[in-house]
């Protein structure tokens, strides 16, 4: 039986293993105010908040979150953002006052990613609505909106937190109690936010019976910082990784800033980032450059490995079955990483291309040159020619000209709809080039340039 909070009410209900909070919400409660558009967490229409031990009010996409992942949590839909009274929220009348809203199909989900974005006191709007799509009204009266709110209090029926619950399904509280369960069952499927295992549920319709959640492993959900570097568990989210790299990587920082939206790097884990594999998974080619190792374990032996040796081939990881990533260690040095993210839009898009650069300069010199790319093979992949070419060499622009040769040498990327192979490959040149201007001072972002 799960039981958690549900617009300040306790709601005990019998569940299935990947049920949807979305689901949930509209077929068994009759909360149809939160909305069904992408189903797969890309248009914000499903958000609520969810409030967990920590007491901080998140937006996050009901569609993919499942139902035993909210176990002691709080949720707030639309429904519930108003007071008891019938008092609206300082959100919902600055949407009212300034005309934030049209058809209204998106609104809900605006609304619950307003109010907590004005919970934390957040005023970074365009990020935090950034996972919200709108079609009709135009993002400039919602803006507004959001900005006009950010000075009214919040209202006191908003705070509330976490209940003590047992939870319905295997939810490990430590790394031990996980290790020991998956080494029991070994053909199970972990879910840390399920930002990627949703859609094999509500795109591929697969069936997952046997499943474990790692979001209560507390050990697992730590970010050590010592002299050396950072050690990070896997259980981390995307948004507590950004938070630990902005003061030391801050290239590094900006594209986690645009992997997926706030809803989904609320739920997103780092380990699930790097286990699925994926070649155009946006935090391994950083990690890469940056060194990082990756700490793996299955009952009580653990190993660990260059992260670029996890992946093996496209769909292929060097894991054992019943064995998960426990935390990754990344290296402390100077900052000289670069890290580039190309994609259809800005904001909350897959990457065409994501190269990270992290070549270091001395006495005019290149000492030192990691470069990984996704996108650009089946896996993610350093560019070991291209490092080649540069080492020991004048960091000069004929150098580095001369070094793009070794592009083709290390990738063969594919076309597809994103891009076509030809197009990679030359924006993979590029963003070498980018590099080498930007050590110039030249400002060559978008953000930096204008006319």
């Amino acid at each position: 039986m799960l039981t958690f909070l549900l617009n300040g009410e306790t709601v005990e209900a019998d569940v299935g293993p990947t049920e949807t909070l979305l689901d949930f919400l509209r077929e068994r409660r009759g909360l149809t105010g939160t909305k069904e558009g992408c189903n797969e967490g890309d248009c914000g229409a499903c958000s609520v908040i969810v409030t967990g031990d920590d007491g901080v009010a998140r937006a996050m996409n009901a569609c993919i979150l499942f139902m035993p992942q909210l176990s002691g949590r709080a949720v707030r839909t639309v429904e519930g953002v108003a007071g008891p009274n019938g008092d609206l929220h300082p959100v919902q009348r600055a949407m009212v006052d300034l005309h934030g809203s049209q058809c209204g199909f998106c609104t809900p989900g605006f609304i619950t990613t307003m109010a907590a974005a004005h919970s934390n006191g957040a005023t970074d709007h365009e990020d935090q609505l950034a996972g919200n799509l709108c079609r009709c009204t135009g993002y400039a009266p919602i803006i507004r909106a959001a900005e006009a709110a950010s000075s009214e209090p919040v209202p006191d029926w908003m705070d509330e937190s976490a209940i003590d619950a047992e939870p319905p399904f295997p939810m490990p509280k430590t790394s031990d109690e996980l290790a020991a369960w998956y080494q029991d069952n070994p053909d199970a499927t972990l879910i840390g936010g399920a930002t990627d295992v949703g859609l094999w549920v509500t795109k591929r319709l697969q069936n997952l019976d046997k499943v474990a959640f790692t979001g209560r492993c507390a050990d697992l959900q730590q970010i050590e910082e010592t002299e050396d570097g950072l050690r990070i568990g896997a259980a981390c989210t995307i948004t507590q990784v950004l938070e630990a790299v902005k003061p030391l990587y801050p290239s590094f920082a900006e594209m986690l800033r645009r992997y997926g939206s706030t809803q989904v790097r609320n739920a997103a884990t780092i380990g699930g980032n790097i286990a699925n594999g994926s070649p155009i998974g946006d935090s391994p080619p950083a990690l890469i450059a940056l060194g990082a190792r990756l700490h793996l374990r299955k009952g009580d032996l653990r190993r660990d490995m260059a992260l670029e040796d996890f992946f093996i081939e496209y769909g292929k990881q060097d894991r054992q079955a019943g064995e998960f990533i426990e935390f990754v260690t990344i290296p402390k040095q100077r900052d000289t990483v670069k890290c580039y993210k190309l994609s259809k839009r800005f904001d909350q898009d897959i990457s065409a291309v994501c190269g990270c650069f992290n070549i270091v300069v001395a006495g005019g010199s290149v000492a030192r040159a990691r470069i990984a790319f996704g996108g650009m093979a089946g896996i993610p992949k350093r560019a070991t020619h291209v490092e080649d070419a540069l080492i020991g060499k004048a960091w000069s622009e004929d150098n580095m000209e001369a070094a793009l040769d070794g592009f083709a040498k290390d990738y063969a990327p594919m076309s597809d709809m994103r891009a076509s192979a030809d197009y990679r490959m030359q924006t993979a040149k590029n963003m070498l080039r980018r590099v080498y201007v930007e050590s110039l001072g030249i400002p060559a972002s978008v953000l930096e340039v204008r006319p």
